[in-house]
């Protein structure tokens, strides 16, 4: 396989291998990859129409995998983990998120001692039409609904419903952004 520059980079090195990326997608530089250790296939999945943007981090593991879907905007956000995460179509990651499998935001090594692989990959799930806030902290256990907000600063180690809105320290859910249903009578 030809190594895959990014036309636009500054940095010399290629893509990993491994990492694709969709039609009219932006990366703004393969330095984005500089920690990556992942040897999953495929590891960075970026659909089409999507922006990956500057100081982003993909610091994956040997299992780490990301999936991202289309027109999703991921700004500033690091990727730190050993686990899959999958970002759905529409999503927006703002300023410096952290996305992470364990609290101290550092996948592990490869080890030559192997160690038992769990049955199943576990996943840190963004849905559709989710977004996520300047420096909030997505962490293992999270699983934030389609259309839901995390508010900036917010740590979210839990499943956040569709369409609600979390907040505070300990994060909680504030609030609902669903709209209501169409009333006939006007009310």
């Amino acid at each position: 396989m030809t190594p895959q520059h990014l036309p636009h980079d500054w940095y010399p090195e290629p893509l990993p291998p491994n990492v694709t990326v969709g039609e009219r997608s932006w990366v703004y530089s393969s330095f984005a990859f500089s920690h990556f250790r992942s040897e999953a296939e495929p590891a960075v999945q970026i659909g089409s129409d999507s922006g990956v943007y500057h100081t982003c981090f993909f610091d994956l593991g040997p299992r780490g995998s990301v999936s991202i879907g289309n027109f999703c905007a991921i700004v500033g956000a690091k990727i730190a983990c050993d686990c899959a995460v999958v970002i759905e179509d529409y999503a927006f990651i703002a300023h410096d998120v952290v996305i992470a499998d364990t609290h101290f935001a550092v996948p592990p090594q490869r080890s030559a001692v192997s160690r038992p692989e769990p049955p199943e990959q576990p996943v840190i799930r963004i849905g559709r039409n989710a977004w996520i806030g300047a420096r909030a902290v997505v962490l293992l256990g999270a699983d934030v609904g389609e259309g839901a907000i995390v508010g900036a600063g917010t740590i979210v180690d839990f499943p956040v419903p569709p369409f609600s809105i979390v907040a505070g320290d300990p994060a909680h859910i504030v609030g609902s952004c669903r709209q209501p249903e169409d009333r006939i009578d006007g009310g």
